[in-house]
């Protein structure tokens, strides 16, 4: 469910040239900062970059992207 929600100038702003590299709207962005914020102080004994890179194999995984990993 969508929802308004009023941002400070200052934090779209910040959020733009992000946005634009990584190729997501000012909002998605925003979004994604927030669930990474939400996931590392929930997590805080974890790296920001492990966390990143848990979402990336989240969304791998979502579209079948799967390889079975070996040990040794």
């Amino acid at each position: 469910m969508a929802s308004v929600v009023k941002l400070s100038d200052e934090l779209i702003n910040d959020a733009r040239p992000y946005a634009t590299a990584m190729h997501r709207s000012i909002p998605k962005q925003i979004e994604y900062w927030a669930r990474l914020g939400k996931a590392a102080e929930e997590n805080p004994d974890v790296p920001i970059s492990m966390i990143q890179d848990l979402f990336i194999s989240l969304e791998e995984a979502k579209t079948g992207n799967l390889t079975e990993f070996k040990f040794g």
